[in-house]
């Protein structure tokens, strides 16, 4: 799918060549040097996949706000174009689910695994099925875009929006409004008060920590897993 896509100020974007991730091209454009605020994307037949090159000048615990940022710019985005009925929630490490059920997803990589130490680059990717792929059934908890009364938007229209709503978010959070970022997520966020593994853990999802590592409480104790622990590794 070739077509003009229109990226807000600070913002610029890349259409990656056949063949490449846009996630993957991203990361190595980051560690190259190349400026934040890039977008690298690739706009298919059947998926949208994009990624956010960014330099959050804080520790990289801090810096993993981005993801549950880029989360709600994802919300934010199809919720401006998409029919009002169409229900969009979070999960904490990344995935997507519209109408209750799976559909794709966020991920994130930056230059250092090191919490306490300040990353370089750290890229933000969405990866969103538009088609389901066969006729669906044998996975009735996953789902695509176009599946969930959502046929009428346009994918270069939502990647345009999600930029744009995820330029909101970050320069929220960069100003301190972490209470509303953390307000906006929470009513949002999938699975809270619900039983779930992470981490090689079982315990019941009890919430986030001010940097979003999850709470999670088992019978004895209450295990902080940090949102580091989602971090795509080389």
């Amino acid at each position: 799918m070739s077509e003009t896509v229109t990226f807000p100020p600070l913002m610029t974007g890349e259409a990656a060549g056949p063949g490449q991730d846009p996630f993957d091209l991203a990361c190595q454009k980051a560690e190259l040097g190349v400026d934040a605020g890039l977008v690298v994307y690739d706009l298919g037949t059947d998926v949208l996949r994009a990624a956010l090159v960014l330099a959050p000048e804080v520790p990289l615990t801090k810096a993993m706000a981005m993801l549950p940022v880029c989360g709600l710019g994802f919300q934010n985005a199809l919720g401006a174009l998409a029919p009002p009925e169409v229900a969009v929630h979070l999960d904490w490490d990344g995935g997507l689910l519209i109408n209750g059920a799976r559909c794709g997803s966020l991920r994130v990589a930056a230059s250092t695994d090191a919490p306490g130490a300040q990353p370089d680059w750290l890229v933000v990717g969405l990866d969103l099925p538009l088609w389901p792929a066969g006729d669906g059934g044998d996975t009735p908890d996953q789902t695509a875009l176009y599946a969930e009364g959502c046929a009428d938007v346009a994918a270069p229209r939502l990647l345009e929006s999600w930029t744009r709503h995820c330029l909101h978010w970050i320069n929220r959070w960069d100003e301190g409004e972490l209470k509303a970022l953390h307000a906006e997520w929470r009513g949002l966020a999938h699975g809270i008060g619900e039983d779930r593994q992470q981490a090689g853990l079982s315990g019941t999802f009890l919430g986030v920590d001010e940097d979003f590592g999850m709470l999670l409480r088992d019978d004895t104790t209450t295990h902080l897993i940090p949102l580091t622990t989602v971090l795509v590794q080389d």
